[in-house]
């Protein structure tokens, strides 16, 4: 059995790609718990700051491998797409990842495709790209997060019309609702996306990963919540080194050097 999920770090980015492009990059099972397993090295190595999620071959995945994930999930339930792992790349069934995700997608993009990047932070799609997440006509409804996300990302007309009716979607309307955020010509789609998971690695990584951690809070629990949850967070930050680097870099003219403390 090939790898399903490589993965490589790349200065302070972790690269990680979905590698099963004989079968459209199907998720089955093993993929599923490979995913979560570099999920948890984004997380937990302090010297990544950012993850890249892209694929291998022309497509980003045709959605799950239902002949072997389906009687799984029916049997112990939709939290089996966690994988055994400390963070759920769906963030749904387990912590979502502290850290920020650029995803990179093109060709077919169906169902997990879509939730993953939802779950993401920055989508960056090729030309050409379709999006789908058909769960209604298959007899059953989304179990990743779509039904989670979607409303808030993408509004809750635009949400109700991708969901409900099955149909797929391009770039340029995966765009124009907020799916993506750039769209690429054919083949240049991963690196525009690595290129901004390298600009996010080079900022401050407390400063970072706070920002989305509150931006998290804010959409999830509300704006009171997010309010306290700052008034925690803003201290220690600016008590860090790369506060004080940030400051000096600005006074001396000079790009900063951040260390994550």
């Amino acid at each position: 059995m090939s790898q399903r999920v490589t993965v490589e770090r790349q200065g302070h980015v972790l690269a990680i790609g979905i590698n099963r492009p004989e079968k459209r990059n199907a998720f089955d099972l093993a993929m599923i718990d490979a995913l979560a397993a570099a999920y948890e090295q984004l997380g937990d190595d302090p010297d990544v700051r950012c993850g890249l999620l892209f694929a291998h071959g022309d497509h980003f995945s045709a959605g799950l491998d239902l002949a072997e994930v389906g009687p799984v999930v029916a049997e112990k339930g939709p939290g089996a797409l966690a994988g055994s792992h400390k963070y759920d790349p769906f963030g749904v069934w387990a912590p979502q990842v502290p850290k920020p995700v650029v995803m990179a997608v093109a060709g077919i993009a169906f169902t997990v495709s879509v939730e993953l990047a939802l779950a993401s932070d920055v989508v960056v799609a090729a030309e050409g790209v379709r999006f789908r997440q058909l769960e209604v006509g298959r007899g059953i409804m989304p179990f990743g997060g779509a039904t989670l996300r979607a409303p808030t990302r993408l509004t809750w007309g635009n949400a109700m019309r991708f969901l409900l009716t099955g149909e797929e979607l391009g770039a340029a309307e995966a765009l124009r609702i907020g799916l993506v955020q750039e769209v690429t010509p054919a083949g240049a789609h991963v690196e525009r996306a690595r290129a901004i998971a390298e600009t996010i690695a080079k900022q401050a990584p407390l400063g970072v990963q706070a920002t989305l951690a509150n931006a998290r809070v804010a959409v999830t629990r509300g704006i009171a919540a997010a309010t306290d949850h700052l008034m925690e967070q803003l201290p220690p930050i600016l008590a860090s080194e790369d506060a004080a680097e940030g400051v000096a870099s600005f006074l001396e003219r000079r790009d900063a050097t951040f260390r994550g403390r």
